[in-house]
């Protein structure tokens, strides 16, 4: 295929969402071997008939995905409405290898799957979760360190019901997706939702989410430093926009897991934030709004587009829920973005409660990863 086949249908029933979505892939050639497949959480209960249905009209046996509560395809953002968005692959079958649902005490990943990534020199996964688990930072951190020189990429499903995910079988709970061999061509990237406001601190005493002291200084006093005065006349509704950033060793400013503000006392000028910290640890305030947002999915692009040598065969992108309409606008413009700097390809994904990069939980990004 010179560009994955994609399909997606809205606003039917299920059955019709099916057959619309069947008509616009047409014949199914021989070589596809892979389906991306999202659906929004009004077809939850109906997944196990959808993927049979899939399975059987299509000849694909393999398959991943998630439910969302709104999901992406192409150009469309599709919010509030029963949806479907498929893209089917022509990836060699030797190159790929579902990850079934892994969870802590379970024994999923088996003696073959661990062979193959042992055989591998790098091994790029996308994977979905089930953020109902509470060990799933821990899972998150197991799986990446089972898994030899690993990239993983993807989000965390978002429902107003059960949090289901597909890897050849509808399942939640845990972790769950697909690994590719580093004979498969692809690049990955993350925007943030946020913009830096200061320089880099360090955390000079801290306990589980408390930071008493930043640099050693007073932690709200350097807070207040960076974002001025504002947050200490009003820090209930600053912590609307004002995040703290979490650095990796050696990261690149721009590379931050964005977390909340959850607390202040100011006789004490203390903060507490929405994540464990330890001395050491390096920590950049942030300001959260659109203009930020788009400027920085515009960097992005950008990047990908000069590292482009290659036509873009198919993508997957997954957002915040944060981010589009709230950021964006109502009309789709944080996809429709993504088309106007890198041009036409098929594209599918869904808003995530939480986004998977580089083996770390984000908040407040957006994931592309893009097939060549």
């Amino acid at each position: 295929m010179k560009q994955f086949l994609h399909a997606h249908s809205a606003n039917l029933e299920t059955t019709q969402l099916v057959d619309d979505c069947l008509q616009q892939l047409g014949d199914i050639p021989p070589d596809a071997t892979l389906g991306f497949l999202y659906i929004s959480d009004f077809l939850g209960e109906q997944l196990p008939q959808i993927l049979n249905t899939l399975k059987q009209q299509t000849g694909v046996q393999y398959w991943v995905g998630s439910v969302g509560l709104a999901i992406i395809a192409t150009n469309q953002e599709y919010y509030d409405q029963p949806a479907i968005s498929i893209m089917l692959a022509d990836f060699n079958e030797e190159d790929f290898r579902i990850l079934p649902n892994f969870s802590l005490g379970t024994s999923e990943y088996s003696d073959e799957l661990n062979n193959w990534c042992q055989s591998q020199a790098f091994n790029m996964g996308l994977i979905h979760g089930d953020p109902d688990n509470p060990s799933l930072q821990l899972l998150l951190r197991q799986l990446s360190q089972q898994i030899p020189e690993s990239f993983l990429v993807g989000g965390l499903s978002s429902s107003r019901g059960i949090h289901y995910q597909i890897a050849n079988d509808v399942i939640h709970g845990g972790i769950s997706g697909i690994l590719f061999a580093d004979s498969v061509q692809a690049l990955s990237n993350l925007t943030q939702g946020c913009t830096p406001i200061g320089p880099r601190h360090r955390v000079s005493q801290s306990d589980n989410n408390i930071v008493y002291t930043l640099d050693n200084q007073p932690a709200l006093d350097v807070l207040i430093e960076d974002t001025g005065e504002i947050i200490a006349k009003d820090w209930e509704s600053a912590v609307n926009y004002i995040f703290a950033g979490l650095l990796s060793k050696h990261s690149d400013v721009n590379d931050y897991r964005i977390r909340q503000l959850v607390g202040v006392n100011e006789d004490e000028k203390i903060i507490a934030i929405g994540d464990e910290l330890a001395d050491g640890q390096e920590l950049v305030f942030c300001r959260r709004d659109g203009n930020s947002a788009q400027e920085d999915m515009q960097r992005m692009l950008l990047q990908f587009k000069s590292r482009l040598s290659k036509p873009i065969k198919g993508g997957i992108y997954i957002s915040c829920l944060g981010r589009g309409r709230e950021q964006f606008g109502m009309h789709s413009e944080e996809v429709r973005l993504i088309h106007s700097v890198l041009g036409d390809f098929p594209l599918c994904g869904f808003f995530a409660n939480g986004e998977i990069h580089k083996n770390h939980l984000y908040g407040f990004t957006g994931v592309l990863t893009l097939f060549v």
